[in-house]
């Protein structure tokens, strides 16, 4: 379950679209819809800051897109009350990815601090390996 700056890293960096390549056939990857929506909203400000051309930034988002699965929020949106009161003293704005692990009793892989302690586990860049079962 990615959190929106994993798939920002996703498309800016090498790292995380290393991982999801390398595990794309021992483990399914899933996102809330928004998070992709989020992402695509921000692209042209952060390739901007970043000196990317933002066409590839997108065309890069897309490919992301065949590595993780958008999951929908008609799916997910009869979480949202307990997602809510999980996240809502953080980041009540990221409910939907609280919303998505829950439903599929899946672990976070996120950078922001903001999903520790809702419950629900969470990895980072730097471990997520060992989640996936990998020996980096």
């Amino acid at each position: 379950m990615l959190d929106a700056n994993i798939l920002v890293r996703a498309v800016f960096g090498k790292r995380v679209r290393e991982i999801l390549e390398r595990f794309e056939h021992e483990a399914d990857f899933y996102s809330p819809d928004v998070c992709f929506e989020d992402v695509r909203r921000y692209i042209p400000s952060l390739s901007k800051k970043r000196s990317f051309d933002p066409d590839l930034a997108i065309a890069v988002l897309g490919q992301i897109g065949r590595l993780v699965i958008a999951v929908d929020q008609s799916f997910y949106e009869e979480r949202e009350p307990e997602a809510r009161k999980r996240i809502q003293r953080r980041d009540p704005e990221d409910w939907p990815v609280v919303a998505v692990a829950l439903l599929l009793e899946a672990p976070i892989w996120t950078e922001d601090a903001d999903f520790f302690g809702t419950g629900v586990a969470t990895w980072t860049s730097q471990t997520v390996e060992i989640y996936l079962g990998g020996d980096k």
